[in-house]
């Protein structure tokens, strides 16, 4: 997950009368103008309180608007903006072009009808394809039996066969990617986002998704801070499973020193393989997944990933693919 200094937390509101359109857009600029220029006393009265949390207090969001000035500088120009509603919610999103940025930076606030701001997001934008890379295994079915690679709730943060849903979908090896994280009421973090250890997946156990043979492990890549990312690494920590059957299984961006595997050893399905880290290619503790047709990263196609036995969002699902936005988790005995 590549995200620049990003907080995303959405919680339902209540229910009042919806506001104009025009209205909506207007005050998703007026927040952003506000944030972007540094005047955070006008726009901290208009968070709401589970935000204000999450942020860290008044010192942590001044924190994170300095993060925005380090890494984005000034905004240059406004490319495309838009106003949806969600329910009671309404979503604002802002596509601008940054003088430190060498991609668009896709700004979202999710305001209840009064005005009060109830998620905050900016990172950069998915690159937009014309579609989804071209696969052979559209129709295939997954050979190894897998299971979910943790215990507990999980958020699906990029998942999914579109690139609308899934940004790995415009790439031929990651195809049927997964990136996950662990949300608490809708915030990725509680505290100080520019600390892993505040980041609720951190530390969490990385397990086997699947019986196989380990074909690599990297355990020496350092963590990177929040925000930042190693480009030059792009796996980071990462273990790599040979489920011998033709599907390799990928699980990067691993906690240095935690990696409790080597090349060359056989593993069960649930074994421990490592913690969850921020390492490589990656902005913010997260764990990558993904299953491919050979041992080597960038160098083959992606292959769908049918898990077992799972709950999606509360539901169970006997066989399946997880997709963005769902909560998911092993079913009981699985």
């Amino acid at each position: 997950m590549r995200c620049l200094c990003a907080l995303v937390l959405v919680l339902a509101a209540a229910s009042a009368s919806p506001g104009s359109a025009a209205g909506d857009l207007e005050r998703g600029r007026e927040l952003t103008t506000q944030l972007l220029s540094g005047e955070l006393s006008k726009v901290w009265p208009a968070l709401a309180p589970p935000l204000q949390t999450a942020l860290g207090g008044p010192d942590g969001f001044a924190a994170f608007r300095q993060r925005l000035d380090r890494q984005l500088g000034d905004e240059l120009r406004v490319t495309e903006e838009s106003s949806t509603r969600d329910g009671d919610l309404t979503v604002y999103t802002r596509m601008s072009e940054f003088e430190r940025s060498s991609t668009t930076v896709r700004t979202v606030w999710t305001l209840d009808a009064s005005g009060t701001a109830h998620g905050l997001s900016i990172r950069p934008a998915p690159a937009r394809a014309a579609g989804p890379a071209p696969s052979r295994h559209l129709d295939r079915a997954t050979r190894t039996p897998l299971r979910l690679p943790f215990e507990g709730e999980w958020t699906v943060v990029w998942g999914g066969r579109t690139v609308e849903e899934n940004y790995h979908a415009g790439t031929l090896d990651q195809r049927f990617a997964l990136d996950l994280l662990v949300t608490v009421d809708g915030a990725t973090h509680a505290g100080e986002p520019g600390s892993n250890a505040n980041h609720y997946c951190w530390d969490r156990p990385v397990l086997a998704p699947g019986a196989g043979l380990v074909v690599a492990a990297e355990d020496g890549i350092r963590d990177n801070t929040p925000g930042e990312t190693n480009r030059r690494k792009p796996p980071g920590n990462h273990v790599v499973l040979d489920h011998l059957n033709g599907e390799y299984s990928f699980l990067a961006h691993l906690q240095r020193g935690s990696v409790r595997v080597r090349a060359g050893e056989d593993v069960k399905a649930g074994a421990p393989l490592g913690l969850c880290g921020n390492s490589g290619n990656s902005s913010e503790p997260h764990l990558h997944y993904h299953l491919q047709d050979t041992p080597e990263f960038g160098a083959g196609e992606g292959l769908p990933a049918f898990f077992r036995n799972y709950l999606a969002d509360g539901t169970p699902v006997e066989s399946g693919e997880p997709v963005r936005g769902q909560q998911v988790r092993p079913a009981p005995g699985s």
